[in-house]
C-alpha cells in the first residue's frame, strides 16, 4: 500500500524562485526531498496558499509529488505577521480538500516552518494523522543572534513554536546543534527530536568544465577576484558585513582594488524591501560602489555557473538553521567563508572545505578573506576539500532518513485523544 503524506509550508509556495521574498533553502528542500521520496514509492502532497490569480488547483512536479493551492485570505500576498490569521480558513480548505476521503487518507502530515505547523497541528487533531514537523528558523534561536538594528521575532511566533514542539508526535532538526535548541530553548521531548541533514543536488551542482568555462558564460574577466553572496537580502543573511569588509580589504590593500569585486545575487525579503537600496547607498558612502554588483535571483541553472566563477562564496548569516548554499557552492568545488553558526557548522568544514568566521565584526571578515586571496594554492586545496565535504550530503541520503522518520510515526500507536474515526 502507498504511503501517501500531507506537506504544509504555507507562508511561500515551493513554485516561488528561491532567493526572493520568502523563498530561500526551505523551498528548495521541501522540493527536492519530496522528488527523493516519491522516487522511493511515496505520495507527497504539497500544500501551500493560493496567492495569485490564475493558479491551477494542482500542479504535479515530478512523478509521485503535486502542489495543491488551497484558497484562504484575500488574493495577494499577505505577510508572515498576517499569515496566522488564514489558520481557519486554511484548515477548513484543507478539509473541504479531503471531503469524501477518510481522515487517515494520508499516513503523515509534515510541515515546515511555524505557520505551516500551526495548521499542521489543527489538521492533525480533526483527522487524528500524526505531524511531523520541521522548524527550519527559530524564533528563540534568531532572537539570540540579531543583526544590527534587525527587529526581533515577535512574541506570538515563539509561542505558536512551543506549541508545535508540544503537540507534534516528532520533531525533524537539520544538525545536532538544532535538536539541542530545541531541546533547550523549547523543553522538546529529546526522544522526538530526529536529526536529518539537508542534502545538495550532486548531479546538478558539479565542477562543470571548471572556473575559466563558467566566467566565460557569464562574462567575467579570467583575472577577477570574486566573492559570491547568495540569498535574501535582509540584515539577518549578513550582506552588509560583506560590504563593510570590502571597504577594509581595500583601505589596507590598495593593490586588490582592480581586480576585487562582490556579488550579491539575490531579492528582497519580508520587511526589508529597501534593503537593497540601503546596501547600494551604504557601498557608496564606503567608496566601493564600483567593486559591488548586485543581481536579481537567478535560476538553479545559471546559479550554478555563479557557483563554479567565483573564487569564495560567502555566507555571513546571524545564525542558519543548515546554509543549502554553502553546500551547494561546495559541490561546484568553490570554498566557503561562513559565520560559524549553527547549521553552518555542519555545512562548512572548518581548515577543510572553507574557513569559519566568529563574529561579524567586518575585520575580522576582511583579514579572513584577505589571507585566502592571497594565497591561491590554499584556496585550490579549500576546493578539493569542498568537493570531498559536498559528496557526504545527498538528497537521496536525507529522503532515506526523513522516512525513517514517518515509519517511526507510523509504528506508534496514535494517542491523539481528538482522533475522530469516519
Amino acid at each position: 500500500m502507498t504511503t501517501r503524506i500531507a506537506t504544509f509550508m504555507v507562508h511561500t509556495s515551493p513554485l516561488e524562485q528561491a532567493g526572493v521574498g520568502d523563498a530561500g533553502g526551505m523551498n528548495v528542500y521541501v522540493v527536492e526531498n519530496s522528488i527523493k521520496m516519491a522516487r522511493a514509492g511515496v505520495q507527497v502532497d504539497i500544500f501551500t496558499r493560493t496567492d495569485k490569480f490564475g493558479l491551477t488547483e494542482a500542479v504535479e512536479i515530478a512523478d509521485g509529488v503535486t502542489v495543491h493551492h488551497l484558497e484562504a485570505g484575500p488574493l495577494g500576498t499577505l505577510t508572515k505577521e498576517e499569515l496566522p490569521s488564514q489558520i481557519g480558513a486554511l484548515t477548513h480548505a484543507f478539509m473541504n480538500h479531503q471531503n469524501g476521503k477518510p481522515n487517515n487518507f494520508y499516513d503523515v502530515i509534515h510541515s515546515h516552518y511555524w505557520i505551516s505547523g500551526q495548521l499542521g497541528w489543527m489538521i492533525s487533531e480533526r483527522t487524528g494523522v500524526p505531524l511531523v514537523h520541521t522548524m527550519h528558523t527559530m524564533a528563540k534561536v534568531k532572537n539570540l543572534y540579531l543583526a544590527e538594528a534587525e527587529s526581533p521575532e515577535p512574541l506570538i511566533r515563539a509561542l505558536g513554536e512551543e506549541q508545535i514542539v508540544k503537540n507534534a508526535r516528532a520533531l525533524i532538526a537539520n544538525t545536532d546543534s538544532e535538536a539541542a535548541s530545541l531541546v533547550s530553548l523549547y523543553g522538546a521531548d529529546e526522544d522526538k527530536v530526529k536529526v536529518v541533514t539537508p542534502g545538495v543536488d550532486l548531479q546538478r551542482f558539479t565542477p562543470g568544465h571548471g572556473k575559466g568555462s563558467a566566467r566565460n558564460i557569464l562574462d567575467i574577466a579570467p583575472d577577477a577576484i570574486m566573492l559570491t553572496f547568495v540569498g535574501r537580502i535582509q540584515p539577518h543573511k549578513g550582506p552588509e558585513v560583506l560590504v563593510r569588509a570590502l571597504a577594509e580589504m581595500v583601505a589596507k590593500n590598495p593593490h586588490l582594488r582592480p581586480k576585487l569585486a562582490l556579488v550579491i545575487i539575490g531579492g528582497a525579503s519580508g520587511s526589508g524591501i529597501n534593503e537593497p537600496e540601503r546596501l547600494a547607498n551604504l557601498a557608496k558612502f564606503l567608496g566601493v560602489s564600483d567593486l559591488i554588483h548586485f543581481k536579481e535571483a537567478v535560476s538553479r541553472t545559471e546559479l550554478v555557473e555563479w557557483y563554479r566563477a567565483s573564487d569564495l562564496v560567502c555566507v555571513p548569516s546571524y545564525s542558519e538553521s543548515f546554509g543549502l548554499v554553502a553546500l551547494e557552492a561546495q559541490a561546484c568545488g568553490t570554498p566557503v567563508v561562513a559565520s560559524a553558526v549553527g547549521g553552518l557548522r555542519t555545512a562548512v568544514s572548518d581548515g577543510i572545505s572553507g574557513s569559519l568566521v566568529d563574529g561579524h565584526d567586518p575585520k575580522a571578515w576582511a583579514s579572513v578573506l584577505t589571507r585566502l586571496i592571497n594565497q591561491p594554492q590554499r584556496r585550490i586545496l579549500l576546493a578539493m576539500g569542498a568537493l570531498e565535504h559536498a559528496k557526504r550530503f545527498g538528497w537521496e541520503s536525507t529522503a532515506r532518513q526523513t522516512l525513517d522518520v514517518y515509519d517511526w510515526i507510523i509504528s506508534k500507536p496514535n494517542s491523539n485523544p481528538l482522533w475522530l474515526a469516519k
